[in-house]
């Protein structure tokens, strides 16, 4: 009974090595069926997961114990951030007839204060870039507006190589122009407007720049309405930066082509949209998936890592949430945005 009606993930485990009993709640984060697994050795249970990774290792029976250990578990490009206990059985002499592995979801607290987190640095850094965008774009102005005079001055005289050179010039004034707007982008927007938004209207709308980018770089779009979602309160512009730069990042993901899929879910019980874009791209490593919401951390060689840092401030701001997940190949981003 206790094993039925527990909110922990369980796993009784016997001195073979065989698991004699699992919760709903472990059946239910690890993809588990109940019946499957049952009396299975936990060696051919996580054959698939390499051993380092697994989450019962066989020296848990020598007395090895658990308390409170950290680790991330993808379930069906589910990500959950669980904290583990564990120990072993002993009967009424003392010998070890077996063990016990406990665990608890606390995706959504580890979720909170990683935002809460990157929240107050974002602010930070748009208080400083709201301060000085002026200061910098004035002088910026100026010398763009004189090397243009030269370089029509150089392409009237003949001289090429020096109409090159202000032509480079110029790239890299547009290149921090560009960076400076990204900058203003982390500060507060000045005509957020919050209302009942249909999200699937918002996806129809961007779809076909979606597609177009697609297009340039041999990928294939599919998009998965659900039929009908609940309106949701949110900024309707907003949530198009967001799912257009989600999309743009998964697009350029995938160097050697792919598929690129769009999903409409509702979760009644919770109360939320969730918006699935997923990438048949080369996934993300464990050791960076971490770090991508971080401002200024990029993988592109032209990138400033702002973009999802200013996504994830968005949805934030709505009450919603960004999460991210990769097994294997592919990436897939979850914006979930709740509604009234």
């Amino acid at each position: 009974m206790f094993i039925k009606d527990v909110n922990l993930g369980v796993l009784l485990i016997n001195k073979d090595f065989q698991l004699t009993d699992i919760s709903d709640v472990a059946c239910r984060l690890l993809g588990f069926s109940k019946y499957d697994v049952l009396y299975r050795s936990m060696d051919e249970i996580f054959a698939y997961v390499p051993s380092e990774h697994r989450l019962v290792q066989r020296t848990i029976l020598d007395g090895m114990v658990d308390r409170n250990r950290a680790l991330s578990w993808t379930n069906n490009q589910e990500r959950y951030e669980l904290l583990l206990d564990s120990n072993v059985l002993k009967d009424t002499s003392g010998s070890i007839v077996g063990a016990y592995v406990m665990f608890k979801d606390v995706t959504n607290l580890r979720s909170l204060e990683q935002q809460v987190q990157r929240s107050d640095r974002l602010a930070m850094i748009g208080q400083i870039a709201a301060g000085t965008a002026h200061e910098i774009r004035n002088p910026l102005t100026s010398i763009k507006g004189f090397l243009q005079v030269l370089r029509r001055t150089f392409e009237i005289q003949g001289m090429h190589k020096e109409t090159e050179y202000t032509e480079v010039m110029l790239a890299e004034i547009n290149r921090i122009n560009e960076l400076v707007s990204e900058f203003l982008l982390l500060s507060k927007p000045k005509h957020v407007s919050y209302v009942e938004v249909d999200v699937p209207n918002v996806l129809r709308e961007i779809m076909p720049i979606i597609y177009n980018e697609a297009i340039l770089h041999g990928v294939t779009v599919h998009y998965e309405a659900s039929g009908s979602l609940p309106k949701v309160i949110a900024d309707a512009e907003l949530l198009k930066q967001v799912f257009l730069n989600i999309g743009k990042n998964g697009i350029e993901a995938m160097v050697d082509g792919g598929h690129l899929t769009v999903t409409e879910r509702v979760d009644l019980e919770e109360r939320r949209v969730h918006i699935d874009i997923h990438d048949t791209g080369p996934g993300i490593p464990l050791f960076v998936i971490d770090k991508i919401f971080d401002p200024f951390f990029t993988t592109k060689a032209e990138g400033t890592g702002l973009g999802l840092s200013v996504c994830q401030r968005i949805i934030h701001d709505m009450g919603g949430s960004i999460r991210v997940s990769a097994k294997g190949f592919g990436t897939t981003f979850t914006v979930s945005i709740p509604f009234p």
